[in-house]
């Protein structure tokens, strides 16, 4: 497929495409976003039984842009024409776009919503520089440990994980911060009782009661922190499925500023458009009405307040 021009354009719907992705709360925001710079684009979140099936979707002349949600963050990447430095760094692709050739172009969008949520919990960049932990070292670990590291300079970072075979993936995949970022897996609160406390925390699990001694020992280790730091930093949890999670509940109990993880969706829509709509667009979005729709959304979603 060649060249969009005004005159071949059949641009008409953009995506959020995965498994388990029809409680999403995003289709009223981004509905409203196209209506307000003019397209008649329709979000849809479709899901898809296989990665192929996404691909489909994408290959398709009406496709004005998609996010890409689990399980295929990683699977896509190798589905597309091409992949952009951060996709590649993070090692994680989670929004793919039509470059100006035709072809199919995925790039990494959600350590920008990590990164706008913690900074929305600290305007003033009180954390930067200063040890973060991560609660998790699965796929959405790797987005996090970017914000927290290349954007955040934070160091160490701190991981706490029931699987460490998932916690020496996530190390070696780090590499690709030529060795610029320590990263410390903590199995017990006496290990965590000799380090600084971390200001920043950023859950990427699903929100579960743990059973596990492995599980029972990561949230040991969170809830030393929280109740412990003299300094009260910021928490972000990723999972909004419930809204109101147990990390969010525990961060409320201790005093530290917490961030609910649909926020994440608002802080990365200015780049989503600048890539599906071009950079003159995206600086026309009404970014406040845009907001109001989300969290709107997100109050009145029975899948998510629970």
């Amino acid at each position: 497929m060649g060249p969009i021009t005004p005159q071949n354009d059949e641009r008409a719907f953009t995506y959020l495409v995965g498994i388990g992705v029809t409680h999403s709360v995003a289709p009223p925001m981004h509905d409203f976003i196209a209506r307000s710079l003019g397209y008649d684009w329709k979000f849809l979140a479709q899901e898809c039984p296989s990665v192929e099936d996404a691909v489909a979707l994408f290959r398709k002349p009406s496709f004005a842009g998609g996010v890409v949600t689990m399980p295929y963050k990683t699977s896509i990447m190798q589905h597309l024409d091409g992949l952009d430095e951060y996709a590649t760094t993070i090692g994680a692709c989670n929004n793919v776009y039509r470059a100006a050739d035709g072809s199919l172009r995925g790039t990494n969008t959600d350590w920008r919503g990590i990164k706008g949520c913690l900074l929305q919990g600290d305007p003033q960049g009180e954390g930067k520089g200063k040890p973060a932990l991560i609660i998790g070292a699965g796929g959405a670990s790797r987005a996090a440990l970017f914000a927290l590291h290349d954007q955040l300079q934070s160091n160490p970072i701190y991981v706490v994980n029931r699987d460490r075979a998932e916690v020496d993936a996530l190390v070696k995949d780090a590499q690709a911060y030529d060795g610029r970022v320590q990263i410390i897996h903590l199995r017990s609160v006496d290990e965590a009782k000799a380090l600084p406390a971390p200001y920043y925390i950023v859950g990427t699990v699903p929100d579960f009661e743990p059973k596990s001694p492995e599980e029972i020992a990561a949230r040991d280790v969170v809830e030393h922190f929280l109740s412990s730091s003299a300094e009260k930093g910021v928490l972000l949890d990723m999972c909004f499925k419930p809204r109101r999670t147990r990390y969010l509940k525990l961060g409320e109990k201790h005093g530290w500023k917490t961030v609910e993880g649909v926020n994440i969706i608002g802080h990365q829509i200015q780049e989503q458009y600048r890539l599906w709509a071009g950079e003159k667009a995206s600086e026309r979005i009404n970014t406040k009405g845009a907001w109001e729709v989300l969290l709107q959304a997100a109050d009145k979603s029975p899948a998510i307040n629970f």
